[in-house]
């Protein structure tokens, strides 16, 4: 059998061959995935025979990468603020990019949470596991991607405390909340066209485009936005790097006034906050 060293170099020649960006990187974290540790223990192991099954395993994997799979749903998990987050074909792979509406909505308190489309359960889950005093409810049209919110809501320990429910956008929801908080799919028709392979053949395509402008999310969801808001609550929703304008523009027309859009650590815009007024009128939530 091929040492671990020799493995290595034989995936990252394949995967290089198959147009992979990080040939030598995922090939260390696959065999890392393979062998049940972390990659920084390779260094250590690569000198030895990998046993039959492991090689087995690892050949898989790689033949994996190399039809363009992402490595979360290889492995089955993403790193997110400091947690492993379960990952599947039915959900998004979380980005670090999704980090900054994280950052933001922990500026501020918040009792009670509402995630729009939460799919994996990344963004809602973290929130909660950082604020134990927290509730949420979480929707989506998806039952798959409940099932996975609900998996990761299990393994961090704040189940107890996430409702999770099918719905389309506001539907199933009532009540208002102090952080509302949305990652939508908001990707143009355009530039649906020229995503990565790993993006546009493996993740869902509801959770990615909803078509045209890929601003209709955003115009259904500030028209009904103030039923659900608390006052003085915030909603916080990422956005595409060119839509910053456009989305702001939206949430105006709909009649808030307190709004701002926040670059990520790449300097580009990343997310919206709104903050509603403590004077905001008590409508009944619209169902």
């Amino acid at each position: 059998m091929p040492t671990g060293a020799e493995a290595l170099r034989d995936a990252a020649a394949r995967l290089d061959s198959a147009g992979i960006d990080a040939p030598m990187r995922d090939a260390r974290l696959l065999l890392a995935h393979a062998l049940g540790v972390e990659s920084s223990a390779l260094l250590h192991l690569t000198h030895d025979a990998l046993a039959p099954d492991t090689a087995a395993t690892f050949n898989t994997l790689v033949q994996a990468r190399a039809r363009h799979q992402p490595l979360a749903q290889i492995r089955g998990w993403r790193a997110f603020w400091g947690r492993k987050m379960h990952v599947t074909p039915d959900v998004l792979d979380p980005r670090p990019d999704s980090e900054t509406l994280i950052e933001r909505a922990l500026d501020g308190p918040y009792e009670t949470v509402l995630d729009l489309g939460t799919g994996s359960g990344t963004l809602v889950v973290t929130l909660l596991a950082e604020r134990c005093h927290a509730q949420a409810v979480a929707v989506d049209i998806s039952p798959a991607a409940l099932a996975v919110a609900r998996l990761n809501a299990q393994r961090h320990g704040v189940a107890k405390r996430l409702d999770l429910r099918i719905s389309d956008w506001f539907d199933a929801v009532d009540g208002r909340f102090d952080l509302i908080i949305c990652n939508p799919p908001y990707i143009d028709a355009a530039e649906w066209e020229t995503l990565a392979r790993d993006v546009r053949e493996f993740e869902p395509k509801i959770a990615l485009t909803p078509g045209a402008d890929g601003l209709a999310p955003y115009r259904h969801i500030a028209g009904r936005l103030s039923h659900y808001l608390a006052p003085n609550g915030r909603a916080i929703f990422e956005i595409g790097h060119q839509q910053g304008a456009a989305a702001l523009a939206l949430f105006q027309s709909a009649g808030f006034a307190n709004l701002s859009c926040i670059p990520d650590i790449n300097g580009k815009d990343r997310v919206i906050l709104v903050q509603n007024s403590p004077n905001s009128a008590q409508k009944p939530a619209e169902r």
